[in-house]
């Protein structure tokens, strides 16, 4: 096993741009690392192709016109871990128990290799045994069969196929719930909820094309260098085309700043490199809301001139007269805000707010493109409706170039809640599942991630189906729910790797190995082809070549299938069977319950930079209430939720680029110079001083919630940073033990990990 963690780590200022030589000797590292056969890294050339397979990482758009190399670096590190060449295998576990692999790291456990057989583990013996697959279906559904539906989680980390997902969600309504969260309740679900609510549509309205048709970009909390970097390409075109763009975020990422496009032959040969963002402005952790508040202003103050003077408006007045609703109220909290509160909240000043919203009053199209750092919040829904509203002021939905571009996180975590993978009724198409399934879907809201975590810990949960992921690891509150685990009645984890969350026990738990999407998938129809969705609601067709890391290996449709046919009554209107053995029925019953999202789906399935499944908002056709676009004044220019107080930090929980989510790829965050360790604690040197603490110092950090509750994180090395005075920095998901259940976005419940109050204890 490659060792990366470092008693002696490195941390020190990198200097590169964003991809580059950098990415290609990062690449140069991990590749050897997973021993990837000749026939594996080729294919890296069909990652994010027409007729090839969809990257298993972000859900960033592909292109109708791939590059020669359509992956960035994060997409293939995510390539070879899932066609890594080591395994972990019965024998593995024959030599170690659950308790000693709880010391391992996060790191170790998935990069000691791919899964090869289905375990069941033996309490007597704190290890996990093989067991025959249709042994363990059986004992699944035995358990299933006893329990009563509404304590059974059936949960989905983002990864599956919308063909796997449709089947997943369908058997558990059919069983007799809709707990069904996926891990858009972790991150994106204050989009869903806000712009639902804002412009009727719960995704986004860009395409790839509105890139070439922008005049200006603004960015809020995302950090594109790590998290989806194959849009560089697409900012860089248009940097190329002299579009501004205007940046705000805590950190400065590389990213954003420079970037060297490694497909280019003449800035690689000569270290040229593009400026990305032409203004950049660290804001406070939870201070978007003030930012967007003073844009707007500058904005009304500058109309209102206008209409004195009889010159040309600044806002849009003839969208927001035919398009949208509230704005009266909305242009009355702007006029009410006040500069010094707008300027303390943003942690930016008046002349640098002026410069940027200058900049969007000059544009004629704009793309507001964000990420996590609106959307985990407390007030996260209120950040989405917030930038809505700013974009309405000037009719930026709804036309080439413009429009929200939220970026999403796993490859088709849109897709998932598209296609029925929701606790909610009013998102779910229960009259369609209905008339096609004749049975009574279940119209009570079902458990999010934040419900399913308060019954883990009550006891009223009895039973977790996880489809992916490591929810376990990715949730807040790490230790009640650790302790919580093993009193639930079964646990059924169905994964590619090991991770954390399979050491976490209940009475009766399975560890079923899946087909990864990479790989080659044969039913009783022959070679299979599954698809997903991009964060722009493109659907594409992705196939798996790759020969199966084991032949004991099912796809997660045929794992789904199983246990469907085990735990429901026969229904001669779902045949589980030729589901599994042909996925274009799947298909077929995909596009019977959504015919107008998936007409013609088959046919469709892999048109080059996939086929758009459609937003009404981006027609200006509004799904809201009033039939309108919807202004909302927020009701505060904090997004934090909490008061700040001597002593008290907000805490960003952070992902470097050698991880994904929960996966963490190596130990070197390049882009902030870490290497060796993830256990440090990014501060302001201001703050340094204030809090008497010095460079390479071990500190510890606790919650500072108010709860009752004690939660620490030790062993943090204090590392000076350019960093907002008041915000602290440390990694995901690592510091999710500081982060209270409770702190959520309010309407939303996605976990508030971009500011959590915590206090420093030298």
């Amino acid at each position: 096993m490659s060792k990366q963690h470092s008693d002696k780590p490195q941390i020190e200022r990198f200097k590169g741009p964003a991809g580059g030589w950098g990415s290609v000797r990062s690449l140069a590292d991990i590749l050897p690392r997973e021993r990837l056969s000749p026939a594996a890294v080729a294919e890296l050339a069909r990652q994010n192709k027409p007729e090839g397979f969809a990257c298993v990482s972000c859900a960033w758009a592909k292109s109708a016109n791939p590059l020669p190399a359509e992956f960035c670096e994060e997409g293939a590190k995510a390539t070879a871990w899932e066609l890594t060449a080591h395994r972990t295998t019965p024998a593995f576990f024959a030599e170690h128990t659950l308790s000693e692999l709880r010391g391992w790291t996060d790191y170790d456990l998935e990069q000691h290799g791919r899964l090869t057989q289905p375990l069941r583990y033996d309490a007597a013996t704190d290890k996990y045994v093989a067991v025959a697959w249709e042994e363990a279906f059986d004992a699944i559904a035995a358990e299933l069969r006893g329990l009563d539906p509404k304590s059974v989680v059936f949960y989905a980390s983002g990864r599956a196929s919308l063909e796997a997902t449709y089947m997943y969600a369908l058997m558990a309504r059919m069983y007799g719930n809709q707990n069904l969260p996926d891990s858009s309740n972790m991150c994106h679900e204050s989009t869903s909820v806000g712009l639902k609510a804002s412009i009727g549509e719960a995704t986004g309205t860009t395409r790839l094309h509105d890139f070439e048709h922008c005049d200006a970009i603004f960015f809020f909390g995302q950090n594109v260098g790590s998290n989806a970097p194959r849009m560089l390409h697409d900012l860089k075109s248009a940097r190329d085309r002299g579009v501004p763009i205007v940046t705000f975020n805590p950190l400065r990422e590389r990213g954003l700043e420079r970037f060297t496009d490694p497909q280019n032959p003449v800035q690689m040969a000569t270290l040229g490199e593009t400026r990305i963002s032409t203004q950049y402005h660290q804001v406070k952790a939870g201070g978007d809301l003030a930012v967007m508040m003073g844009m707007a202003k500058f904005l009304v103050e500058w109309d209102d001139a206008a209409k004195a003077s009889g010159e040309p408006r600044v806002l849009d007045q003839a969208f927001i007269d035919q398009h949208t609703h509230g704005v009266d109220d909305f242009l009355a909290a702007v006029r009410a805000a006040q500069w010094d509160a707008i300027v303390t909240e943003a942690g930016i000043s008046k002349t640098d707010l002026e410069r940027a919203a200058r900049v969007y009053a000059d544009a004629k199209a704009v793309l507001g493109i964000y990420g996590m750092g609106l959307t985990q919040h407390v007030k996260g829904v209120e950040n989405v409706r917030m930038l809505v509203n700013l974009l309405l002021l000037r009719g930026n939905i709804g036309k080439p170039g413009a429009g929200p571009t939220p970026v999403r996180g796993h490859s088709n975590v849109q897709g998932q809640r598209t296609v029925g993978m929701t606790e909610k009724t009013e998102l779910a198409p229960v009259d369609k599942l209905r008339e096609l399934y004749h049975f009574e879907p279940p119209t009570e809201k079902g458990l999010d991630t934040v419900e399913a975590c308060r019954g883990i810990i009550d006891g009223s949960v009895k039973a977790l189906i996880g489809l992916g992921g490591n929810f376990l690891r990715a949730v807040p509150e790490t230790g009640p729910m650790e302790a919580a685990w093993p009193n639930m009645r079964l646990s059924v984890q169905i994964a590619t790797k090991l991770n954390r969350n399979h050491l976490f026990t209940g009475k009766v738990t399975y560890l079923l190995p899946c087909l990864g999407r990479i790989e080659r998938d044969i039913q009783a129809t022959g070679a299979q082809v599954v698809s997903v969705e991009d964060s722009t609601s493109c659907i594409h067709g992705s196939r798996g070549k790759a020969d199966p890391a084991s032949d004991h290996l099912m796809s997660e449709p045929a794992i789904v299938g199983a246990i469907a046919k085990r735990i429901l009554p026969s229904n001669p209107a779902v045949d589980w069977d030729a589901w599994v053995g042909d996925y274009a029925l799947i298909r077929d019953a995909i596009e019977a319950t959504y015919p107008d999202k998936f007409a013609d789906y088959n046919a469709r399935l892999f048109t080059p930079g996939g086929f758009w499944r459609g937003n009404k908002a981006a027609e200006r056709i509004w799904q809201t209430p009033s039939g309108k676009a919807e202004f909302l004044a927020p009701t505060s220019l904090s997004a934090t939720g909490f008061a700040d107080a001597p002593g008290r930090y907000r805490l960003m929980t952070l992902r470097s680029n050698d991880q994904f989510n929960t996966t963490i790829y190596g130990y070197h965050d390049r882009f902030r110079g870490v290497k060796g360790t993830r256990d440090v604690l990014f501060m302001n040197i201001h703050d340094m001083a204030a809090a008497g603490v010095k460079r390479d110092q071990i500190v510890a950090l606790e919650s500072d919630a108010e709860d009752g509750e004690t939660r620490r994180l030790e062993g943090l090395i204090v590392t000076p940073y350019d960093i907002p005075a008041g915000c602290l920095g440390a990694y995901y998901p690592e510091a999710n033990v500081l982060m209270p259940l409770e702190h959520h976005a309010e309407e939303s419940h996605v976990p508030a990990a971009k500011s959590v109050p915590v206090r420093i204890v030298a």
